[in-house]
């Protein structure tokens, strides 16, 4: 089946939205967002294929859209750029907005199964199928994201680079006894 002009409109019309708001979540650019729209639409028109329902079709562009993410992340990793203030007067809540340096924090991994689940309200079963994961995988990811984000709000930001440098110390003096029992 051949796509034109018309289904690119109409799936922009339909799943613009939720494509944009996961690139930007996910890579925090808008010229980077742009790119990875335009991919995505490139990707839809190449390969033509054919959905059973709306909702197979969100999943599978979705899917790209994270793919395509990732694939920038990792080629422009030296070189990010991020303008939270744009996105923050795009988040609904005030909540949303405290917490999205926290959020774009994460990893990539973590941060496309959050986007997935909280923000788009797919079920675990669904994100797994989407990113082609185990729904353990996903299940776990979750559950680091959320650890993750919880140690980030709760404690203030002197308490983590104590922890840090707390951390650093124990890894330095058992890399020093290994060595020690080594020699």
């Amino acid at each position: 089946m051949h796509k034109d002009e018309t289904d690119v409109r109409l799936l922009l019309k339909t799943h613009g939205d939720a494509i944009y708001r996961s690139a930007y979540l996910l890579l925090g650019n808008p010229h980077d967002v742009q790119d990875i729209l335009q991919e995505v639409l490139l990707r839809f028109l190449e390969k033509a294929p054919s959905f059973a329902t709306t909702d197979h079709e969100r999943a599978w562009l979705l899917r790209v859209t994270t793919n395509c993410c990732i694939d920038c992340l990792r080629f422009r990793k030296k070189h990010s750029y991020t303008d939270l203030d744009l996105l923050k007067e795009c988040l609904p809540t005030p909540q949303q907005q405290t917490h999205l340096e926290e959020l774009y924090a994460l990893p990539a991994k973590w941060k496309s199964v959050l986007i997935l689940y909280y923000f788009e309200g797919y079920s675990v079963a669904e994100t797994a199928k989407i990113l082609r994961l185990s729904e353990n995988a996903v299940k776990k990811r979750l559950q680091r994201a959320r650890d993750a984000l919880k140690i980030a709000l709760s404690e203030p930001e002197e308490n983590r680079k104590a922890q840090n440098r707390k951390s650093m110390k124990t890894l330095n003096q058992t890399e020093f006894y290994h060595r020690k029992e080594l020699s």
